[in-house]
């Protein structure tokens, strides 16, 4: 590739120069922007029905939901390509002004028009700035660093699972009223004021002590605009048609939403090896390593959301557990999330190898899936070995939450430090939301068939019950043997290679 003499990232000598406290200041200020992130859509989720109640919309109600994602998960690849041309600080902090600009009008908004917009602006800005996060670590610290940081990301995704629903309940609940701007049935203002000063706190702090970045080349002319609108489209058409119900999925609009997407992916990739600033260099995807770490991050992304759905449902509708108990269980999986980032990070910064981190968490998330749907074959399952099993799955899922982003900056060139980061996270957001489509389809139709408007009240619908969750655990098991798979071809990398495709 066209390189000067001012290629090498400004910010990753910076920050090899960075010391002591200023260096634990920035991470602790980038982990809060993070912590944002991951945390918006969940402290969210529990208050919806208040607000669609407050703001009389619960026509419009699954919109609040989908217009951040839409918007956080589209934009990401073009802000880490952007990032890379023109330097990543400018992005990161403009893309924290307008996450907490759209927090500000979404708490004040007063029509459910209102705060869908606001809440795409929301999203906008996680895409562009919060969502470098990531990549700034990869600025920050050297290859044999990286992993233990990326794993402290694995940690604050995991706390925020957590978390956020049982604080974003609470808020909505027992929020503090403030006279003509929240009342009490609109609490749920604080879930986006919240924000406020935790960003605002973290933006003062990157803007003060965030080494800047030389810009590797200028001109906005040279920046591939028509492959950036066509992913954007294909990335909006696909999610439109994945948010649809399952029941609505032979519906001619969203029949024509799945063909949109393909039709704009396939001009994308073509615009793509012509465009002179690719916004994803497709010698990224054909880079062997690179394209397994891509693979799995999408497939594990899948296997993340595929436990957690039908897991609630099994222990309350099958084995007839209280919501308490079930959320017991649910914490025990959140947590063992954490912990094994958190491990994973700290083996490979140990060792300096990631490919065994990634078999052994492979293995553990396989074994873990299989158990669980064995389990889902009884209704007379021990609390405690469910438990065991969500812990096996929990660790060997979250080593990825460490394992990917560190194998993708080892092996790309440090100038495309930005667009290989973004192109990961990129398709970890699609398999989150690819993987809950794929549930949907094997779990809710037949749910709700059997099942009518509440639980199973007799052992015949739950034995019914249990046939189906099975189904859907056994998706679970099959994603992750796909996983343990991919990672048998992954090599390790000591750190990122030279410059050039």
């Amino acid at each position: 590739m066209e390189a000067t003499s001012s290629t090498l990232p400004a910010a990753q000598e910076s920050g090899r120069r960075l010391r002591g406290s200023v260096l634990v200041i920035i991470m602790v200020a980038l982990l809060l922007t993070a912590f944002l992130e991951a945390l918006d859509n969940l402290i969210v989720t529990p208050a919806l029905p208040r607000i669609a109640s407050s703001l009389h919309g619960f026509d419009h109600y699954t919109w609040v939901v989908t217009a951040y994602l839409l918007a956080a998960t589209a934009v990401v690849p073009l802000a880490g390509k952007l990032s890379d041309l023109f330097g990543r600080k400018g992005f990161l902090l403009g893309g924290v002004v307008i996450f907490l600009l759209g927090s500000g009008l979404a708490g004040a908004s007063q029509t459910m028009d209102q705060l869908i917009l606001f809440r795409a602006l929301q999203g906008l800005g996680t895409g562009i700035g919060i969502g470098l996060v990531a990549t700034v670590v990869g600025d920050l610290f050297s290859p044999e660093e990286r992993a233990s940081k990326q794993g402290l990301l694995g940690i604050v995704f995991g706390v925020s699972q957590l978390c956020g629903p049982t604080l974003g309940g609470w808020i909505t609940d027992h929020g503090p009223l403030v006279a003509g701007l929240v009342a009490e049935d609109t609490r749920w203002r604080w879930l986006f004021y919240l924000n406020l000063p935790i960003g605002l706190l973290a933006l003062l702090v990157l803007w003060i002590f965030l080494p800047g970045q030389v810009a590797r080349r200028s001109g906005f002319g040279r920046i591939d605009w028509w492959g950036a609108g066509l992913l954007v489209v294909a990335t909006c058409s696909l999610l439109l048609g994945l948010s649809a119900r399952s029941s609505d999925w032979t519906s001619p609009p969203v029949i024509a939403l799945f063909v949109a997407a393909v039709v704009f992916y396939v001009l994308f990739f073509i615009v793509e090896r012509k465009a002179v600033e690719p916004i994803i260099p497709l010698g990224l995807l054909w880079h062997r390593i690179f394209g397994v770490d891509a693979l799995l991050t999408f497939i594990q992304g899948m296997v993340l959301i595929a436990v957690f759905i039908p897991l609630s449902l099994f222990l309350q509708g099958v084995l007839t557990l209280s919501p308490t108990e079930a959320g017991v269980l649910i914490t025990v999986l959140s947590v063992s999330l954490s912990l094994g980032a958190a491990l994973a990070g700290g083996i490979i910064s140990l060792r300096k190898r990631y490919q065994m981190a990634a078999i052994v968490g492979a293995v553990m998330m396989t074994v873990g899936a299989l158990l669980l749907a064995i389990m889902s074959m009884t209704q007379q399952s021990n609390i405690l070995l469910i438990g065991f099993y969500l812990v096996l799955v929990g660790l060997g899922t979250g080593s990825f939450f460490a394992i990917q982003m560190v194998v993708a900056q080892n092996v790309i060139p440090q100038t495309q430090l930005g667009v290989g980061s973004g192109v990961i996270r990129y398709l970890s957001q699609l398999g989150l939301t690819l993987g809950a489509a794929l549930m949907g389809i094997v779990v809710n139709g037949a749910v709700a068939g059997d099942m009518g408007t509440g639980l199973p009240a007799t052992n015949a619908a739950r034995l019914a019950l249990s046939g189906v969750l099975q189904n859907g655990f056994g998706v679970v098991l099959v994603l992750s043997v796909l996983v343990l798979i991919a990672t048998l071809f992954l090599k390790d990398v000591p750190g990122a290679q030279p410059e050039g495709e």
